[in-house]
């Protein structure tokens, strides 16, 4: 489905240092339960100590952090995956929102997405995501995420602008291939990025 503009994020992870303000932000600004995460900070890494034969000790361990929410795809598997037309992208920006009054909760839209942007909403039973902080938006305002990170790792806008400035990078470790849904997202690859690692941290806010 074509749309008039679409809206991504640029995250810069050689910035983020895993204080997860902007997780806080994102909670504190649609009060949301303590088991819904909008959006997550992964903390990432892997390597081991080994020891020489002259006694001395070498080391490879790296780790850096990923902020990750909904990256409003241009291949939204949640949308195809949702029996009720609850989860849909708007044309006018591309966001990708979820219509509570249709949901049933089956959380099939969780399920399909590689990047568990949607999260059920026990209390109320639906479920729940990123919604780009469209109200603030209408009002010229970056999402809460954004101006609440301290070390300015996060931008959002205009996609095309976005990748123009940053270029198309939208892949690093331990996320799925962009390839699966096309997410409007790009990454500043930390130089430490590297597979064989393992998330060490995501502990609930």
């Amino acid at each position: 489905m074509s749309t008039k503009i679409q809206y991504g994020f640029f995250i810069d992870t050689t910035k983020c240092t895993g204080c997860k303000t902007c997780h806080i932000a994102c909670k504190d600004r649609s009060d949301l339960p303590l088991n819904v995460k909008w959006r997550r900070v992964y903390e990432y890494g892997g390597g081991n100590w080994s020891k020489n034969a002259d006694g001395s000790y070498e080391q490879n361990v790296f780790n850096y952090y990923a902020s990750i929410s909904c990256n409003h795809c241009s291949n939204p598997v949640c949308v195809k995956a949702c029996p009720t037309g609850a989860c849909y992208k708007r044309r006018s920006d591309g966001l990708v929102h979820i219509e509570a009054s249709l949901c049933i909760g089956c959380q099939s839209c969780a399920r399909a997405c590689p990047y568990d942007a949607p999260q059920f909403d026990s209390e109320r039973g639906v479920m729940t995501k990123c919604d780009g902080c469209f109200e603030r938006l209408e009002q010229g305002l970056n999402p809460s995420c954004v101006d609440s990170c301290p070390l300015r790792a996060l931008e959002f806008g205009e996609i095309d602008q976005l990748r123009a400035k940053y270029g198309e990078i939208a892949d690093i470790h331990p996320l799925p291939s962009s390839s699966v849904t096309n997410p409007n997202l790009i990454i500043k690859v930390h130089n430490k990025s590297q597979g064989g690692g393992s998330i060490l941290n995501d502990f609930e806010v």
